[in-house]
């Protein structure tokens, strides 16, 4: 993505991008990195969701873009204040792998079940999931194009892809 302005997202951030600058978030390992995007304006969006749902928040001054039920909410309408329009966003999503071998605890799930809450949240709000690469045991470091609406997925073990 050559010479493109970076738009970075941190751990339990979120943003959005137009004009052809790249969103960019690194360090998906349980966490989900979900896309919007509005392909008749080209404005995207990007966040990086760590935890399925605020109903566990235990911060005094709760992140809301901590949590799927949350954020998504709070992307969308970043998103309609820069012209998006909800009807016409599609999704994309990266992430969500369970990093660790454990039992059958459903509480230590969290990448699954982040990934089920995302994909839970945009059936609400009518926005299809284009195309996804989640799950696994690996991490990921996304970038998404908010001119060509292309998500470009980096993993040690299986190198770079588009989605």
């Amino acid at each position: 993505m050559n010479g493109q302005l970076l738009v970075k997202v941190g751990m339990a951030d979120l943003n959005i991008a137009a004009d052809g600058a790249v969103l960019k978030t690194t360090g998906l390992g349980s966490c989900v990195g979900l896309t919007l995007f509005d392909p008749i304006c080209k404005v995207a969006g990007m966040a990086h969701v760590m935890l399925p749902s605020s109903s566990i928040a235990r911060e005094s001054q709760m992140n809301i873009a901590k949590y799927a039920d949350t954020a998504i909410p709070e992307l969308l309408e970043r998103m309609k204040a820069a012209g998006a329009r909800v009807e016409r966003m599609e999704a994309k999503m990266a992430g969500g792998a369970q990093m660790f071998a454990l039992g059958g605890s459903d509480t230590l799930r969290i990448g699954p079940r982040n990934v089920e809450s995302c994909t839970e949240m945009l059936n609400q709000f009518g926005i299809p999931i284009k195309a996804q690469d989640t799950g696994g045991n690996y991490g990921r470091t996304i970038e998404f194009d908010s001119e060509k609406g292309i998500l470009v997925i980096r993993s040690v073990q299986y190198g770079v892809k588009e989605i």
